[in-house]
């Protein structure tokens, strides 16, 4: 809402005024939207960090005192007392399910678990066996698309008419496609999803059953999955949805749009963070590396401390403190003791105790725990993004419609600060100094030459 405030900003001997809005949480931003329009000028803020690029009803985060809440729940509350399936409609439709609902959404979700027969010889040859899991997950994401045209349109109001089926569609055929990219990777027969199982249950089912031998899940290996799940199921204006929404602005339909939300999430800086706390882990392990020491010599630059730190909190990843428990629970049931989770206990021990991180805001995030729990599961490494895209998803859906519902919604057209060449002549090839030009062109060149 517009707060009754106005912000001046005084150039050279004008002063404009830009109104301010206040979010229902009470954090005030300034309107520039017609910034350019009345004073010629334009922002420069390098990674969007002091720049919010839309409004949105869905996930607010307190940073500063470690509070994240879903369409207004905190998460403490939903992972005590909720399912992915369910937060995922929370996070969708914006309210909590009744009883008919639940069913109906479930419902969905469970009959369209399987993928159109069409779609088998994409893990039949269709990719190499060295294809990288999310290269398969964005792909066929927006491949599933085209067996189902009635839902992709790229005509806004007709994409919106079949958003409900295309949600849950979405929602269930997302850990499929993932199960099967992890069974084609490692030469397995395909294993078709039960009508009798859970979300979580049967992507495990789907993951690791044998035809002659099924697997069953134990109920807190299906649960901590299932809680990893729910707590990634959204989380604000981070890259990839940030990505998600830009392609929506274009008019672009769902499945594209959550396709390019897969292929932003996949870079090392966003959904690979799990992944390198395993690796540092492992790393700390097989050199034999004191814990004490890893800590000091992080302090020192010597070694990276993966997992710890997040650009948004400034205190205690809340999500991390749930997951911290439920490694535990896990590592437990599987009767496995992980020398990895040692590492992690004591490594978070050192750290949390130590001033130099506690000065620095360097507590555990999510990614410190999700590693641990997928690992002692039989989650291969590879597949760590993938199992952060599917839990995603339901917020890149639920920013995918704030986007496409919009009446006058506008297409994402950033600005930018120019820096290259002013306006200089086009020289003919044989007037050119080659002398003058870069070592690239000059090294390119020579070897033109003496191949001649």
């Amino acid at each position: 809402m517009q707060d009754s405030q106005t912000a001046k900003l005084t150039v050279g001997s004008n002063t404009y005024e830009f109104p301010i809005e206040t979010a229902t949480t009470g954090e005030k931003a300034i309107d520039i939207g017609k910034l350019r329009a009345r004073t010629g000028l334009v922002t420069l803020d390098d990674g969007l960090a002091n720049t919010a690029a839309c409004k949105s009803a869905i996930t607010y985060i307190d940073g500063e005192k470690g509070i994240l809440q879903y369409r207004g729940i905190p998460i403490e509350t939903l992972a005590e007392q909720s399912t992915f399936t369910e937060t995922a409609y929370l996070i969708i439709y914006g309210e909590l399910p009744t009883r008919r609902q639940m069913s109906d959404f479930a419902q969905k979700v469970l009959k369209n678990a399987s993928l159109h027969e069409g779609m088998m010889h994409f893990f039949d040859g269709g990719f190499p066996f060295t294809a990288h899991p999310m290269a398969i997950l964005s792909s066929l994401l927006n491949s599933v698309g085209c067996y189902y045209p009635y839902m992709v349109t790229n005509h806004r109001e007709q994409d919106l008419e079949h958003f409900n089926d295309a949600a849950a569609l979405l929602i269930s055929k997302v850990r499929t496609i993932a199960a099967m990219a992890y069974r084609m990777k490692n030469g397995l027969p395909m294993i078709y999803p039960k009508r009798n199982l859970g979300y979580s249950q049967n992507f495990l089912h789907m993951m690791f059953s044998e035809p002659y031998h099924e697997y069953y899940p134990n109920d807190e290996i299906s649960k901590a999955l299932d809680l990893i799940l729910l707590l990634h199921g959204d989380h604000e204006q981070n890259c990839s949805t940030s990505t998600v929404r830009t392609v929506a602005s274009s008019g672009a339909n769902l499945f594209s749009s959550v396709s390019a939300g897969v292929s932003a999430l996949w870079g090392p800086l966003h959904g690979g963070a799990n992944q390198q706390v395993i690796q540092m882990l492992q790393h700390i392990h097989d050199a034999g590396i004191k814990v004490e020491d890893y800590v000091e010599g992080a302090k020192k630059g010597q070694y990276r401390l993966m997992g710890f730190g997040h650009r948004l909190y400034k205190t205690y990843d809340p999500r991390a403190v749930i997951l911290r428990s439920a490694a535990g629970r896990v590592l437990d049931v599987i009767k496995t003791r992980d020398p990895l989770l040692d590492i992690a206990r004591h490594l978070e021990e050192k750290a949390r105790s130590d001033s130099y991180f506690i000065e620095r805001n360097l507590y555990p995030n999510v990614d410190f725990y999700s590693g641990l729990i997928l690992k002692a599961i039989g989650i291969p490494i590879d597949m760590f993004t993938v199992m952060f895209a599917i839990g995603r998803m339901p917020g890149w859906i639920a920013h995918w419609y704030e986007v496409a519902s919009q009446v006058k919604g506008r297409i994402t057209r950033p600005r930018q600060i120019y820096t290259g060449y002013t306006t200089r002549g086009y020289v003919k090839m044989r007037n050119r100094d080659w002398e003058n030009s870069s070592d690239y062109e000059l090294e390119d060149n020579k070897g033109a030459q003496s191949k001649e």
